[in-house]
């Protein structure tokens, strides 16, 4: 079967592709390889999929089904792998492959290599998005709240502080470059700033958590995919969720009013210090809206942009 990666994908990865990264062009090699070393039977690549991943449904020898993944390294797939292990089904997607198999060692070593998940089958095409946003938003949360638990022993994770710092180099350029967006840019950092001066906990979380990561499941109603680990404060996490279906709150003529709910109604139900779920809501849009200005998506910018001023 031939692997073609779809132009999702293809798009996402070349706004973020460094000069002279050649894993796309691997990537079918890489997916053959997987599958010749586990002894799977391919269904179909998963489409539209996602922006950061090739996604192939599977069989394995025995015939239950289950999810070939695989990430390009900028994608830290080694890190999902640890933070998953740790959760242990417990809220989000379980490994499925065994690490004591026959072969274990030689596809490990070509995991490693290729960025590959074995994972359980989810519903690949049900999100909690598909829930009425109010029910959408309770579902997500529960969802989240079940992966805040504490790191383990000897982690490698980096820390909000460590990734945010990263993030902040680019909004100074980027403010730089967009002087309309100066004013937000500053006040985005200035609440980073302050918010970092004292955390309040150091919990792994999801790290890209929102209401299309959170797919239906046979084991559990909801389990979370695809996160991007990192240790902080769950206000982090919860911030990516209260900018969910952005579109649809700058379409209502109470978008500003709405989001401001949703920010007490999120805090309240998570026990999360509303200034700082308001805090870091406005500096991750502020900074998802500069990316989008920096890799031509104006119209996706001018919506977070928008939403950001209201905070």
């Amino acid at each position: 079967m031939a692997f073609e990666p779809p132009q999702r994908l293809v798009r996402a990865l070349g706004e973020t592709a460094p000069d002279g990264d050649g894993w796309l062009e691997k990537l079918p090699e890489a997916a053959e390889r997987a599958v010749a070393l586990r002894e799977l039977t391919v269904e179909r690549v998963q489409v539209p999929g996602g922006r950061s991943s090739l996604v192939v449904l599977v069989r394995r020898p025995d015939g239950s089904p289950a999810v070939l993944k695989l990430a390009p390294p900028r994608s830290r797939p080694g890190a999902e792998r640890a933070a998953l292990s740790h959760w242990g089904g417990l809220g989000a997607v379980q490994l499925v492959e065994d690490a004591a198999s026959d072969g274990a060692q030689e596809r490990a070593q070509v995991d490693t290599q290729d960025g590959v998940l074995l994972l359980e089958r989810l519903h690949p095409d049900v999100s909690v998005r598909s829930l009425p946003e109010a029910k959408a938003l309770l579902e997500a949360a529960g969802t989240l709240r079940r992966l805040w638990v504490e790191p383990p022993a000897g982690h490698a994770f980096e820390t909000v502080a460590e990734r945010t710092g990263r993030q902040a180099e680019a909004m100074r350029a980027g403010a730089g470059a967009f002087g309309e967006v100066a004013g937000l840019v500053d006040a985005a950092l200035g609440a980073r700033a302050e918010l970092l001066g004292a955390p309040p906990e150091g919990r792994l979380l999801h790290g890209t958590f929102r209401q299309s990561k959170v797919l239906a499941g046979e084991r559990m109603p909801w389990l979370a995919v695809g996160p991007d680990p990192v240790i902080g404060e769950s206000a982090f996490d919860l911030a990516r969720l209260v900018r969910d279906r952005v579109e649809d709150l700058i379409a209502s003529p109470s978008g500003a009013a709405t989001t401001r709910r949703r920010v007490k109604r999120l805090a309240e139900s998570l026990d999360v210090d509303q200034e700082r779920l308001r805090g870091w809501t406005l500096f991750r849009a502020v900074e998802s809206g500069v990316r989008a200005l920096r890799v031509g998506r104006a119209k996706d910018a001018e919506l977070l942009l928008e939403f950001a001023g209201w905070l």
